[in-house]
């Protein structure tokens, strides 16, 4: 019965994810129509104030709903935690592809994106946030299948250690080209004076993905996971 019960709420979770990808998607295929009648390209097409801060907005609420319900469906902080990481990926594999299907893009895997915007643009390749999804996805499983096994865990100080540093070197990644762009054209008063305006938005193109720092980034995080599975087997072991 607890097997059952945990396969309904992970298949639950994966429609309500699939649908939100959808959901995400659409609103991309209008915004598009909007700003890239001719076809989304960089540089970016600066939006007005009151349409920037709801676009904000709308990410940050989807963040917020994908919270709600993977507390709600979680048995505990770990589960929770595992659910989070799982819809999140799902949502995001599935929101490219149903740009794919609705406006045949991206062109390929290494067609560039712009990813997020807090606190600078986020950039790279439609790949790297798919692989990053994955990596979620396999951690979240791992997770999710081992606390229906264990009741008790000790995890090591270093398995999140890993996980973070991982993180943040693909954070990183994602913002450099980006970083680098503002320190090469722009001088930090004019920074400070302005803000990320729209004279820089209109000027940025993205020239070179750091690979280096997310390869570097994905194996120490796949480091973590694996030494996150030991610890799983372990107390599965010795229940």
């Amino acid at each position: 019965m607890q097997s059952y019960t945990s396969k309904l709420v992970l298949l639950l979770m994966t429609v309500f994810s699939i649908a939100m990808g959808f959901l995400e998607s659409s609103v991309v295929v209008y915004l598009r129509e909007i700003f890239y009648p001719r076809g989304f390209a960089f540089p970016l097409t600066p939006m007005t104030g009151h349409i920037a801060l709801t676009e904000l907005l709308r990410e940050a609420s989807t963040i917020v709903m994908l919270i709600t319900v993977s507390v709600l469906a979680g048995k505990n902080a770990r589960q929770k935690f595992a659910l989070f990481l799982y819809s999140f990926a799902i949502w995001d594999i599935f929101y490219y592809v149903f740009l794919k299907v609705l406006i045949h893009w991206p062109e390929s895997f290494f067609t560039w994106d712009i990813l997020f915007l807090i606190p600078v643009i986020w950039t790279g390749p439609v790949i790297t946030p798919v692989l990053v999804s994955g990596t979620m996805i396999l951690m979240a499983i791992i997770i999710f299948h081992y606390e229906e096994k264990v009741t008790r865990l000790h995890v090591d100080w270093s398995v999140s250690a890993l996980i973070i540093a991982g993180s943040v070197l693909v954070f990183t990644a994602f913002i450099w080209d980006f970083t680098a762009f503002l320190v090469r054209d722009f001088s930090l008063s004019a920074l400070f004076e302005a803000g990320i305006s729209h004279t820089i938005i209109q000027s940025y193109i993205p020239s070179e993905f750091n690979w280096l720092l997310f390869l570097a980034g994905e194996v120490v995080i796949l480091t973590g996971i694996y030494r996150l599975l030991m610890a799983y087997q372990h107390a599965a072991e010795n229940r």
